[in-house]
């Protein structure tokens, strides 16, 4: 089943693999041909022998029977086939490369375009650190199966016929003792494979854990060298990276082992045919050349044997990666679209909640029935203390997550009737934590509609009270704001994150703590910024603060997961609060 997942993702790049395989299969008659050259020189040159039955009739008169000219050609036939040889890899090198490269990058792109559209309960669960590693790691599986495991699996299996047939025709009891080591080898992989199954899919998810300890310390590296943790994570890191190495150390001894026994195996095989060989050449049943010639192809037969073993061992390893990345790709989307969703061009802005719950897991609800109708172009405030789910109402606004049961309908419509991608181009979001993209002050800003033009991209950032420091900086828009926008300061990154709002121009507001990481001088700029950009929208205001709500048209509380009646503020609308279930 696996196989034939991985074929289908391979499909697109069936021809280039037939042509690594179709190149692969010269590496068979080029190979016969390789002791040829010896067999001249043995048997012809020095033994005054005739040559073999066709190349007797191809060869002129004048070399056949000229000691100096066989010689010459014995040897031109060995430097012939070597370049043959040669020339045949570089092709295999080049077009597997090609290949295999093109083919990890389609997987890659799949698996993030699919890990983008999963949703963020499973994010939330999984980890980044996790993801990252099944993109950079688990997903080059693909080719080191398809390109690099199963072409040569398939090509060693026709050379190894080649082998026997050859073998056959030269001396068969000589091809049936070269043989008898082949049950030894099917009982040594077959061991090999009960011993070591599962251990590959325990090194990858060893490596990962690893990987999740450096990304959350690297990107928590302030709070670590505050409280000079350094050592701590250190330890941390190298207790699963020793974890891993062990693994990896049980799984190359195994391999080790695998490829020490082959050897042995091969080895007395190699030695029991020549020793048969050397005294069907003193009877003379065999000539010298000819034992020469079943050893040589001896030698091409256990390559292709020693091949196909040692690829079963790549093929597993690669298996258990392909494995992890087809589980991600199994996992389903929470927020689907229905199929027949409704188009939204641009929303009025009214939003209802009747009856909403939601909770990460079913047996702890974090918002239990939740009712209340916000008339478009109204401002509400949002407040309650840490964790009693503020943020994840706004969520379940923009379908990051749908109810556990309740409806949200927005301008009288069930929000899961909407196209998904339609719904959330009617939002813009400013969270407490800004985020920006290590690229351009400017493409950060056209992140909220791209292909705006230069002007409109600067009467955003005049909007958001930006352009004034944009253009103090040296590269101007054209800055670049580093990892995570680290590269200018903490007010600096909430005003590109306002200008990128007001270029987005969307009907819905989300802020989200906007202003709780700023000073008070930096909070009046911004609230100053986001005053004009609340104008004429559905506003949702997230604070801890309540004289930072003193503006909304309504203060809504959150306690104990339901709407508790807040105290009044300026502005406030009474008669709203009686829409509060």
């Amino acid at each position: 089943m696996l196989y034939r997942r991985l074929m289908s993702y391979a499909r697109p790049y069936w021809p280039h693999i037939l042509g690594i395989f179709l190149i692969d299969l010269l590496s068979t008659p080029l190979a016969l041909l390789k002791p040829l050259g010896l067999k001249i020189a043995v048997d012809c040159v020095v033994s005054s022998k005739p040559l073999p039955g066709p190349l007797a009739v191809v060869t002129p008169d004048s070399i056949a029977h000229s000691v100096p000219r066989l010689l010459v050609l014995a040897v031109a036939i060995q430097i012939l086939v070597v370049l043959l040889i040669q020339l045949q890899e570089l092709a295999h090198h080049m077009l597997s490369t090609y290949t295999g490269e093109a083919l990890t990058l389609k997987f890659r792109e799949h698996l993030f375009r699919h890990l983008q559209r999963l949703s963020i309960s499973f994010h939330d669960s999984r980890g980044i650190a996790d993801s990252i590693y099944r993109i950079q790691h688990d997903a080059p599986s693909i080719q080191m199966i398809t390109v690099h495991g199963l072409m040569p699996f398939l090509s060693a299996g026709l050379m190894l016929v080649a082998m026997i047939y050859v073998m056959a025709r030269l001396n068969w009891q000589l091809a049936l003792v070269a043989l008898a080591i082949a049950p030894f080898l099917a009982i040594l992989i077959g061991t090999y494979d009960r011993q070591t199954e599962g251990q590959y899919g325990k090194v990858n998810r060893i490596e990962s854990s690893a990987m999740k300890v450096v990304q959350e310390t690297l990107g928590a590296i302030r709070v670590v060298k505050a409280f000079g943790r350094e050592d701590r994570e250190n330890a941390r890191f190298v207790r699963y990276a020793n974890t891993g190495v062990r693994a990896h150390v049980r799984v190359a001894f195994a391999e080790s082992v695998l490829g020490l026994l082959l050897n042995l195996i091969t080895a007395a095989g190699t030695a029991l045919v020549l020793y048969i060989g050397i005294r069907s050449v003193l009877t003379g049943s065999l000539t010298l050349g000819e034992l020469l010639m079943v050893m040589a192809y001896l030698l091409e037969l256990y390559g292709p044997l020693e091949t196909i073993s040692t690829q079963i061992a790549t093929i597993e390893s690669s298996m258990a990666g392909a494995r992890r990345v087809v589980e991600v790709l199994d996992e389903p989307p929470e927020v689907l679209e229905r199929p027949h969703a409704l188009p939204l061009d641009r929303a009025k802005g009214r939003v209802e909640f009747r009856d909403v719950s939601f909770g990460y897991e079913e047996s702890h609800p974090i918002l239990r029935g939740l009712s209340v109708i916000i008339p478009a172009g109204i401002r509400v405030g949002i407040a309650g203390k840490t964790g009693v789910g503020k943020t994840t109402l706004v969520s379940l606004l923009n379908r990051f997550y749908d109810p556990s049961s309740g409806e949200i309908l927005l301008d009288g419509v069930d929000l899961r009737h909407y196209k998904l991608a339609d719904l959330r181009r009617q939002f813009a979001l400013v969270l407490q934590e800004s985020v920006l993209f290590s690229t351009t002050i400017a493409e950060n800003i056209t992140y909220g509609r791209l292909g705006a033009s230069q002007h409109e991209i600067v009467e955003a950032a005049k909007a958001a009270h930006a352009h004034d420091f944009i253009m103090h900086l040296l590269k101007g828009y054209q800055t670049r704001v580093g990892e995570r926008g680290m590269r200018v300061s903490g007010g600096e990154r909430q005003r590109i994150s306002l200008a990128r709002a007001f270029l987005k121009n969307a009907p819905i507001l989300i802020l989200d703590e906007p202003t709780s990481s700023v000073d008070v001088k930096t909070e009046a700029v911004i609230m100053d910024a986001m005053e004009r950009l609340m104008r004429g929208r559905t506003t949702f205001f997230i604070s801890h603060r309540l004289n930072t709500l003193q503006n909304c048209d309504i203060v809504i509380s959150l306690e104990n997961g339901r709407f508790a009646d807040a105290p009044a503020e300026p502005g406030t609308q009474q008669g709203l609060q009686s829409s509060i279930g």
